[in-house]
């Protein structure tokens, strides 16, 4: 069953340049990992240090890996000090009795 992670985050504006060449390369061995089926970046019109990631995974256990990874020896550790808010992570799986 598919997943869908939406990773939201507000970065610090005086760090707005910064957070996005992090994001470009992080992005880039995120859409990379095996299982991801794509990431888009979704910018606040109101507030451009305020993104969402809206990540498509082919499965609840590739999207767990893939945080598992991330928790690991993939763990960003150049973020939280870019941030104005602690990211939230918030998943989705179809529901087909709706």
């Amino acid at each position: 069953m598919a997943l869908i992670a939406l990773l939201d985050l507000t970065f610090k504006p005086e760090s707005l340049a910064e957070a996005r060449a992090l994001l470009r390369t992080v992005l880039a061995d995120t859409r990379a990992f095996e299982g991801c089926l794509g990431v888009e970046v979704w910018v606040d019109e109101e507030n451009e240090a305020h993104v969402v990631a809206y990540e498509t995974w082919e499965s609840v256990e590739a999207d767990a890996k893939y945080r598992e990874f991330r928790a690991g020896p993939g763990k960003i550790v150049e973020l939280p000090p870019l941030l104005a808010a602690p990211p939230s992570l918030t998943k989705f799986t179809a529901d087909s009795s709706i």
